[in-house]
């Protein structure tokens, strides 16, 4: 299964939840819990929405990154100009003494 079938099943899944809580809300009213799960499901569209934003900003050479992939991180030292009046992480200000 390649990965735009697997979003359109997913896609699909969803229309059907999307109706089965609007048959649900007709069957019991519009309550918070309900709304809740009416809310969740529009999340769950936007994320989908976002997702499928992301894979066709990929470039298709290359598949989208993996928590597992590694990315390399160069030894070349940063610019110091992103450290300006920053203060070091648990020592305060470098003009300023430690109790």
């Amino acid at each position: 299964m390649s990965v735009q079938d697997d979003l359109t099943a997913v896609e699909r899944s969803l229309d059907a939840l999307v109706q089965a809580v609007g048959k649900l809300e007709a069957r019991i009213g519009g309550g918070l819990d309900v709304r809740r799960v009416r809310s969740d499901t529009d999340h769950l569209r936007e994320s989908l929405a976002l997702l499928k934003q992301g894979l066709a900003g990929a470039s298709p050479g290359r598949p989208a990154a993996t928590d597992d992939e590694m990315v390399p991180v160069p030894d070349t030292p940063y610019n110091s100009a992103l450290w300006t009046d920053a203060e070091d992480e648990g020592l305060g200000a470098k003009d300023r003494h430690a109790p």
